[in-house]
């Protein structure tokens, strides 16, 4: 009798139909995991020195979509505005370009929730499927050896796994990465409020001399 080998390509090669289905959605969700941590890993480390460039007065990078916000609220002109609402004016149009600029950055972060939730879920299916075909073979065959309820168990223990394989780095990365990102969005927000700051400053000094 052949056995599958301890290895995750093996374990596929010597599955089922249901569960090599099974284990290709969870390898390939954990493969798509792994490619948005190593993403969100690059765009937080992108963004937090261009938001300390930014602060210590320095090129702004891409952080311009707020600056363009900032730039388009400050030069449009209002009957009867005072500075004080025109700096709150200003402040509401770069707080909700930060918004939208940090859910275009946080993207993969939904897809890594779903992951870690449903991909014990998907490895349970498989795990539930092979115990079925272990107990179908002994109906079939009447006999409760080994030989013949191994590869059912095989199946549901390798479908077990790679939920898990799946599913850990998930979590892991969404918590972590989910902190990280606010973090950086309170470092945001209170560099979006100097900035609006200082432009009302900078609008109303004219009007001032």
């Amino acid at each position: 009798m052949d056995f599958a080998p301890m290895s995750p390509l093996g374990m596929f090669l010597y599955a089922g139909p249901v569960s090599k289905v099974v284990m290709a959605l969870l390898l390939a969700a954990a493969v798509w995991t792994w490619v948005l941590i190593i993403d969100g890993v690059f765009v937080l480390v992108r963004l937090s020195k261009a938001l300390d460039r930014a602060r210590a007065g320095g090129d702004i990078g891409v952080l311009w979509p707020i600056a363009a916000a900032a730039s388009e609220a400050s030069h449009a002109e209002l009957p009867d505005e005072t500075p004080h609402l025109k700096r709150e004016r200003v402040l509401q149009q770069m707080n909700r370009a930060a918004r939208e600029f940090m859910l275009d950055a946080e993207g993969g972060l939904p897809v890594l929730a779903v992951v870690a939730s449903a991909g014990p879920f998907i490895g349970l299916f498989g795990t539930v499927w092979g115990i079925m075909s272990s107990f179908s073979g002994i109906a079939q065959t009447q006999d409760t050896s080994l030989a013949v309820v191994a590869p059912g168990i095989a199946d549901a223990l390798a479908a077990t796994a790679y939920g898990l394989a799946a599913a850990i780095p998930a979590a892991i990365g969404y918590n972590r990465m989910g902190m990280a990102f606010g973090d950086l969005r309170e470092k945001l927000s209170r560099y979006v409020v100097t900035y609006a700051s200082s432009i009302a400053q900078t609008t109303e000094s004219p009007q001032g001399g």
